[in-house]
C-alpha cells in the first residue's frame, strides 16, 4: 500500500501568492526610491523633487500587501485544517 500525498502542480497558487508578490515589487520599487533620494544627501546634490519622496513611500504600502498576503494564507489554510477535522470526527 502507498502512503503518498499527491504534489500540486507549479501552477496552483494559494489564496494569498498574489499578494506576496505584488508586495515584493512595491517593496523593490520602494527599497530603489529611498536609496535614490537617499543619495543626493552623500553626493552634495540637489534633493529630488517630492514625487521621489512619494514613491519611496511604496516601501511601507509593499510590507503591508505582502503582510495581508500571508494573512489571507495562512486564514485559508486554517479553514482547510477545519474542514479536514470535520470530515474526520463525521
Amino acid at each position: 500500500m502507498r502512503n503518498e500525498t499527491p504534489k500540486a502542480p507549479a501552477h496552483d497558487s494559494a489564496p494569498g501568492d498574489g499578494l506576496v508578490r505584488a508586495g515584493v515589487i512595491l517593496f523593490a520599487v520602494g527599497a530603489v526610491a529611498t536609496l535614490v533620494t537617499v543619495a543626493p544627501l552623500f553626493l552634495g546634490t540637489d534633493p529630488f523633487p517630492t514625487v521621489a519622496y512619494l514613491v519611496s513611500m511604496l516601501m511601507g504600502v509593499g510590507f503591508l500587501v505582502a503582510g495581508a498576503g500571508v494573512l489571507r494564507s495562512i486564514a485559508a489554510g486554517r479553514r482547510r485544517a477545519r474542514a479536514v477535522q470535520a470530515r474526520q470526527a463525521a
